[in-house]
């Protein structure tokens, strides 16, 4: 009975991260399409950075981890935590490191070249860096305790 309160409980959190994750998600879709089809002047609304392409992918370890949760399948689950050190983690850790020569520029001589709305593209994109490499990183922390207890009442049922 624990095992599942503590499951319904985990899996409720990582349910808010993922809603979080499709929100960043969508934003950066959004800046994307209004750079690409040149919906806004591109002083508003800066084209995107390299990193944002392969972060596209990252709907998939969230979805992967939605579809985990109505039969509690671990092999879904196991594949959701992989792909989000690959599609997740990765494009984010290789975006700050892409973006951080614009940083310094900013933040040394206060030179900024892209904008979003009026602030500086790096600054905002830095920020929702900084956000969804926590989102990414609860959502695998809690994945793993819920793997955890899923692993736990499956020895317990081979057992009965």
């Amino acid at each position: 009975a624990l095992h599942s309160l503590l499951s319904v409980t985990l899996k409720s959190e990582i349910k808010k991260l993922i809603y979080t994750h499709v929100g960043i998600w969508l934003l950066l879709l959004a800046q994307m399409c209004i750079g690409h089809l040149k919906l806004l002047p591109h002083d508003q609304v800066a084209m995107p950075y390299q990193w944002e392409y392969p972060y596209l992918l990252s709907i998939l370890p969230s979805l992967l981890g939605l579809l985990s949760f109505p039969r509690n399948n671990i092999s879904y689950l196991v594949l959701s935590m992989i792909s989000t050190g690959l599609f997740s983690v990765a494009p984010l850790i290789y975006g700050a490191m892409e973006m951080f020569p614009l940083a310094q520029q900013l933040y040394r001589h206060g030179k900024a070249y892209r904008f979003i709305f009026g602030f500086s593209a790096v600054s905002v994109m830095y920020l929702v860096v900084v956000v969804a490499a926590q989102v990414h990183g609860w959502q695998l922390y809690y994945s793993k305790k819920l793997l955890d207890s899923w692993f736990t009442s499956t020895q317990e049922k081979k057992k009965k």
